[in-house]
């Protein structure tokens, strides 16, 4: 270990491993403790070292940074305020070793975030999607090695490359989440994702059928009887019935006396257990189905005698023959409430057949009751003028008298 007067100039020409050595290091006769380790396999550049004791008396050695990365300057001044720190107690290495103690995301999100998202949601599979895009970017980050900064960049990356807003939220919120589990599990000081804001794009679809289109589909929708799609699509709009609330029902959650569907929890959005409300047009089509007695659900693919599951290119030629080639299934429950809501039905009414857990949810349709509302406001219109009239003939008959 020759000590040598370290300069700018001996860094350019003099870093050379002598021959038959495999590395060698020139401690600075300036600096104490600071030294360039030379490799054989690296002649003409080195890394920056400082040696000194920790906190059981035992030589370590911390890394400032190879010679193509810094400067001399500024490697003595690395050096000087790392044994600041050394002085009142810090120790450099263990905390380099505690740093990479912490397992990177994508082990943490597969080891530990994803047991536990498959017990408690039922959208994990979405949770393994959304991870993909993730795991490009932070999966070999260690936990902590995640800044505020590196995600709000990622969260608007997503939407430049072309996803919607409320994609790259989805990407957001999931990062949040997970992260929260892990300061919760101790497994990180801090959530770098906390309070960064969301697009919060309003981006809520809904496609409402003026009465000719409305017509139209109830057209094609009768004369393509059976299929059993069209039946489902009927008892859509004749209950307001999630998609994945039909096709999981069975008979035996029916009860016509009771004119309810009962939808269990583990089908239900709310994951509460609700009731769907049946009325005649929707207990005509349950008796058209035929498969009542024969199958446990409802809507039955009758070629493959299962649970009807693929509904989307039998659902694309109908709206194309009802010349709606946007319409989208989940439109049909938009559909019903927005009939509720002009036909006089109050917000909160619409809330329970739609089984929403928030009327914020609900409230969406209040613009639709301007015209029943219009309706209402001119009853005291006619009630005003009316009294008006009946005064003005009172008033005009003691006159004459």
């Amino acid at each position: 270990m020759p000590v040598v007067k370290l300069t700018d100039t001996f860094i350019v020409k003099e870093l050379k491993c002598p021959e038959g050595m495999a590395r060698i290091e020139y401690c600075d006769a300036d600096r104490t403790g600071l030294y360039i380790e030379v490799r054989a396999t690296s002649p003409g550049q080195g890394t920056y070292y400082l040696r000194y004791k920790n906190a059981l008396n035992k030589t370590a050695h911390q890394k400032l940074g190879r010679t193509t990365e810094i400067n001399l300057a500024e490697a003595r001044k690395k050096a000087k305020q790392e044994k600041a720190k050394i002085t009142i107690g810090a120790d450099p290495r263990a905390e380099e070793r505690a740093r990479k103690a912490v397992i990177t995301y994508a082990d943490f999100f597969n080891d530990h975030y994803l047991p536990h998202a498959k017990v408690h949601k039922r959208s994990w599979n979405r949770d393994v999607q959304l991870f993909r895009r993730i795991d490009e970017i932070f999966g070999n980050r260690r936990l902590n090695e995640i800044t505020r900064q590196q995600i709000q960049k990622f969260h608007g990356q997503v939407k430049e490359d072309g996803l919607s807003p409320a994609s790259a939220d989805h990407h957001l919120k999931l990062i949040r989440h997970s992260l929260n589990l892990a300061v919760e599990w101790e497994m990180l000081d801090k959530n770098p994702a906390a309070r960064i804001k969301q697009f919060n794009a309003d981006n809520k679809k809904m496609r409402l059928l003026r009465d000719e289109e409305l017509q139209r589909l109830l057209s094609v929708l009768h004369a393509n009887n059976p299929p059993m799609v069209c039946q489902l699509a009927l008892f859509l709009l004749s209950t307001g019935a999630r998609l994945s609330e039909a096709l999981n029902a069975e008979w035996s959650q029916v009860s016509r006396p009771s004119r309810l569907l009962m939808v269990p929890a583990t089908n239900s959005k709310s994951k509460l257990e609700r009731g769907i409300h049946l009325n005649d047009s929707a207990l005509k089509i349950l008796d058209r189905l035929g498969t009542e007695g024969t199958h446990a659900n409802l809507f039955i693919n009758m070629q493959t005698n299962e649970r009807l599951k693929v509904v989307g290119k039998v659902w694309r030629r109908l709206r194309e023959k009802a010349e709606l080639p946007e319409l989208r299934l989940h439109d049909l429950r938009h559909q019903f409430a927005s009939m509720l809501v002009n036909a006089g039905h109050t917000i909160y009414e619409v809330q329970k057949l739609l089984g929403h857990s928030d009327t914020k949810v609900t409230e969406r349709y209040a613009h639709l009751s301007s015209n029943t509302l219009q309706k209402a406001v001119n009853t005291v219109s006619i009630a005003l003028m009316g009294s008006g009239r009946a005064a003005a003939i009172e008033q005009g008959e003691l006159l004459a008298a």
